[in-house]
C-alpha cells in the first residue's frame, strides 16, 4: 500500500541534507519549549521535526493534558510547509485511543461486544471528531494479547485470545483508515504494543517477558498479523525486553519478523522513550550506542528523547550507521505522509460532524459491551419499581470514562444516579452516599423495593503504570454486599470496571450481576437500558474471570497436560489447587440475556477432507440451529471452537476460530453457517511456518467456550 509511494519519496530524498533526513526520524512534543517559542519555529525552519505528539507527558492516559489548539499546530505546520528548505509537512499524533470527544467503552470492553460492524462505525466517529481537531494520527489499537488482569494495560488491549486480537485490530483500522487515507475524516492507525508487552511479568507494568517462540507466533503476534493486513500505516514498538532482547534494539523482531515475515511496509515510531531505554536495559552503553542499535533493528521514529537527532549524523559521519539505513527510515516515513495526502493537505481543517449520533452509537456500543454475569429472575426492573442506590460509583463521572481519556468531557458525563432517576417513570428513587461516617444505608434500604449497588474500580487503578496485586473488590465495597444481602431484599449489582475482577465471595450475595465496565461517555445511560429492559443484554467476557487473584493466569485457550489436570474444562480442579476450586468464576465467552436461546443440530457438509483440498481451497461448512425460546426478542454471539487432537506441537485444547452475532425475535430459529479453511485448522512453528497436519479435529458451537456440542471432521 505504501510502497507505491516510494519513487517520489525517493526523488524527496535525493534533495535532502543528512540533517533535515534524520529531522524526519525526530518526534518531539512542544512542551519543553513553550517557555522559548523561537526555538522550536527555528528547528522546524531547519527542518529538525519531522513529527509531533499532541501530549506533555510519556503517561498521557492518566495525566491532565492540553486542550487541542488547532491553529496553533497550523501556525507550526505552516513554518514546516513555507518556510523549511524542503516543505515536508509535520505529522500530528495524539493518544485517541477509545474516544475523543465522545468516549467509547474501553478496548478491552468493547471486545465484550463481539460485533466487529459496531465496533468499526464507531471508531470511525472517533477518526471523525479527532480529525476535526487536526489530530492526523493516533496510537491506537493497542493490540497487547494478555494473561494477567492485574496488568493495568490489559483494559486497552482485546483480551486473552488472538482471534478477538485479530478482529479488533480489523475493526479498529478499519474505522480510524477509512478506504482512503487522503479523506479528511480518515486518521493514521498504529499497531501498538509491537512485541509482548501484555506478557509483563506478575502483571508489573514495563516489566521483562519470557516467550517461546511458539507462544509469540500463535498467541502474541496474531494480531499485529491481521493489522498488517488490513494496511495499518504505523507500527508502535514497545518498552519490554523478550527473553533478554529489548524489542526496541532488536533486528529479529522489528526487521526480520515484521518486515520479512508479516510484510508490514509502514513505519515503525517507538513508545515514548523507548530508544533511550535501552540504556536502562543494560543493552546500550550511551544515547549514541542508543540511536545505532535502534535504526539498525528497523525502528525509524524515535518518540521525545532526541537521540537520532543528536547522534546519528555523527554515526553516519563515522561509518558506524550506513546512510542507506537512515535514507530507508526517511522513505518509510514520508511514503506513509504521501499516503495521507499530507504534502496536498497540510493543514488541520475544523468541520461539523453530529456529536448527537456519536453520543447515540456510544450508547449502543456501550450497552452491547456489558454483560450480564447472573441473574435470579430479578432482571429487568420495573421503571415504576421503588429503588436504593448506593455505593461508591452512585456519583462517580471520571471513572465511567476509563483511562486513556484525554479529550473527554467529565462534566458532560451522566453518572448512575442521573440515569437511573431519568429512566425511572412512577417509582422512587432513594439514594445514600455509604461513605459518610453516619451510614443510613439500612434505613433507605428498607424504604425499596429493590437495591442497586454502584460498585467497581477506580480509573487510577487501570491504565500506564497503574497495576494492582489484588483483583479483588475493596473490602468496603464487599462489606456494603453483605450488609444489603442481610436485608433479605433483591440486590443487583453494576460494576464499574475496566480489567475482570475475582468477585468468588461477592457474587454469591447477588441477586444479579452486570459488569457494565468503563464504557464511556453513555456507560451510566446503556447500563439503565439493560436493567430497565430497553436494551436486551448481549456482551460475553473476551476474558476469564478467575475465582480468586491467587489463580492468576487463568486462560481458556491453554494447553492439555500430561495428566487430567485441566480444572478449566473441569479435570480435577481439586488438583491445581488443594485450597480452592481453580475453575473460572466465568469463563471465556460467557454472558447471559434475558431470554433463552437453544443449539440444535450441529453438523459439518464433510466428515473427511484432504489436506490437499485445503491447500486448494476447500472448506469444512459448519451449520448449527440456534433458537430463542425464552421470553424476549435478543442476541446471541454464536462461538466456534476447534481442537486439533494431536499435533507435532501441543495445541490449545480449545481455540475460538468465529462467532457471529445474530439477532433473534422471539421463538424463531436460524441457521448461523460458518467457513473453516486451510488458515483455520493450523498453526505455526517456532520460525513462524505455517502448518496444517492431517488428523482429527474437534469442532465446539455453542454459547461460550465450555459448550458440550461438538462435532469431529478428519483431515487425511
Amino acid at each position: 500500500m505504501y510502497k507505491k509511494f516510494a519513487n517520489r519519496a525517493k526523488e524527496i530524498i535525493s534533495e535532502m541534507t543528512l540533517k533535515e533526513k534524520i529531522g524526519q526520524l525526530n518526534q518531539i512534543t512542544v512542551t519543553p519549549y513553550m517557555n522559548d517559542v523561537e526555538k522550536l519555529r527555528n528547528m522546524i525552519r531547519e527542518g529538525q521535526v519531522g513529527s509531533i505528539i499532541l501530549a506533555s507527558t510519556a503517561t498521557a492516559g492518566n495525566d491532565q493534558q492540553g486542550r487541542i489548539d488547532i491553529d496553533m499546530y497550523n501556525e507550526l505546520q505552516k513554518i514546516a510547509v513555507e518556510e523549511s528548505r524542503m516543505g515536508i509537512p509535520m505529522l500530528y499524533g495524539r493518544d485517541v485511543i477509545h474516544g475523543h470527544r465522545v468516549v467509547y467503552p474501553l478496548p478491552l470492553a468493547s471486545a465484550s461486544a463481539f460485533n466487529d460492524e459496531l465496533v468499526e462505525k464507531c471508531y470511525r466517529n472517533i477518526a471523525e471528531e479527532a480529525a476535526a481537531d487536526g489530530v492526523r494520527w493516533t496510537f491506537s489499537p493497542m493490540l497487547d494479547l494478555c494473561h494477567d488482569p492485574r496488568w493495568g494495560r490489559i483494559v486497552e488491549g482485546p483480551g486473552e485470545d488472538p482471534y478477538v486480537g485479530a478482529q479488533m485490530a480489523r475493526a479498529c483500522i478499519r474505522g480510524f483508515q477509512g478506504d482512503n487515507l487522503t479523506d479528511k475524516k480518515s486518521i493514521v492507525a498504529c499497531a501498538k504494543h509491537y512485541l509482548g508487552y501484555g506478557f509483563s511479568e506478575g502483571g508489573r507494568d514495563y516489566f521483562r517477558t519470557e516467550i517461546s517462540d511458539i507462544t509469540l507466533q500463535n498467541y502474541v503476534l496474531p494480531a499485529f498479523r491481521a493489522a498488517v493486513d488490513e494496511g495499518v500505516a504505523t507500527v508502535m514498538s514497545s518498552f519490554n525486553d523478550i527473553n533478554g532482547i529489548p524489542v526496541s534494539g532488536s533486528k529479529k523482531y522489528l526487521t526480520d519478523i515484521l518486515r520479512s515475515q508479516l510484510r508490514f511496509n509502514g513505519f515503525v515510531v517507538s513508545d515514548w522513550g523507548a530508544v533511550q531505554m535501552l540504556i536502562h536495559h543494560g543493552y546500550a552503553e550511551d544515547r549514541k550506542d542508543c540511536a545505532k542499535k535502534a535504526i539498525e533493528a528497523g525502528l525509524d521514529l524515535d518518540m521525545c528523547v532526541r537521540c537520532y537527532i543528536e547522534n546519528l549524523e555523527m554515526l553516519v559521519n563515522d561509518g558506524e550507521v550506513s546512510i542507506e539505513n537512515i535514507d530507508t527510515a526517511v522513505e518509510r516515513i514520508l511514503c506513509v505522509k504521501l499516503a495521507m495526502g499530507l504534502f496536498d493537505r497540510p493543514y488541520g481543517e475544523k468541520f461539523d460532524y453530529d456529536k448527537e449520533k456519536h453520543l447515540k452509537d456510544a450508547r449502543e456500543l456501550a450497552a452491547e459491551s456489558m454483560v450480564l454475569l447472573k441473574n435470579n429472575g430479578v432482571l429487568p426492573l420495573n421503571k415504576e419499581a421503588n429503588i436504593a442506590l448506593m455505593g461508591p460509583f452512585t456519583h462517580e463521572r471520571r471513572s465511567l470514562l476509563g483511562t486513556w481519556t484525554l479529550d473527554g468531557s467529565e462534566s458532560e458525563t451522566p453518572n448512575f444516579y442521573e440515569a437511573l432517576k431519568n429512566a425511572l417513570t412512577n417509582g422512587k428513587l432513594f439514594c445514600t452516599d455509604t461513605s459518610r461516617t453516619y451510614d443510613n444505608s439500612s434505613e433507605i434500604s428498607s424504604r425499596a423495593d429493590i437495591i442497586i449497588l454502584a460498585l467497581g474500580e477506580s480509573h487510577w487503578t487501570t491504565g500506564e503504570r497503574h497495576s494492582v496485586s489484588d483483583i479483588s473488590l475493596s473490602k468496603d465495597q464487599i462489606e456494603l454486599v453483605n450488609k444489603m444481602h442481610a436485608t433479605d431484599k433483591k440486590v443487583v449489582g453494576v460494576f464499574f470496571c475496566g480489567r475482570p475482577m475475582a468477585l468468588e465471595g461477592v457474587v454469591e450475595n447477588l441477586d444479579a450481576v452486570l459488569y457494565a465496565w468503563h464504557s464511556g461517555s453513555e456507560t451510566a445511560n446503556a447500563a439503565c437500558d439493560i436493567l430497565f429492559g430497553d436494551t436486551v443484554p448481549s456482551g460475553k467476557t473476551p476474558v476469564t474471570f478467575p475465582r480468586r487473584s491467587t489463580h492468576i493466569p487463568l486462560y481458556y485457550n491453554t494447553t492439555s497436560s500430561g495428566q487430567p489436570v485441566n480444572g478449566y474444562y473441569g479435570q480435577n480442579p481439586q488438583w491445581n489447587y488443594t485450597d480452592s476450586m481453580a475453575s473460572p468464576l466465568y469463563p471465556f465467552g460467557y454472558g447471559l440475556s434475558y431470554t433463552k436461546f437453544e443449539y440444535k443440530n450441529l453438523s459439518a457438509d464433510k466428515e473427511l477432507i484432504s489436506l490437499d483440498s485445503l491447500k486448494l481451497g476447500g472448506k469444512i461448512n459448519v451449520s448449527v440451529d440456534v433458537s430463542n425460546i425464552g421470553e424476549y426478542d435478543g442476541k446471541e454471539v454464536v462461538q466456534l471452537y476447534i481442537r486439533d487432537k494431536v499435533a507435532s506441537i501441543i495445541r490449545p485444547i480449545r481455540e475460538l476460530k468465529g462467532y457471529k452475532k445474530v439477532f433473534l425475535k422471539l421463538g424463531e430459529t436460524q441457521t448461523v453457517h460458518f467457513e473453516l479453511s486451510y488458515k483455520d485448522l493450523g498453526f505455526y512453528n517456532e520460525n513462524g511456518e505455517y502448518l496444517v497436519e492431517k488428523g482429527v479435529f474437534e469442532i465446539y458451537v455453542g454459547e461460550n467456550c465450555l459448550t458440550k456440542n461438538i462435532i469431529t471432521v478428519k483431515v487425511n
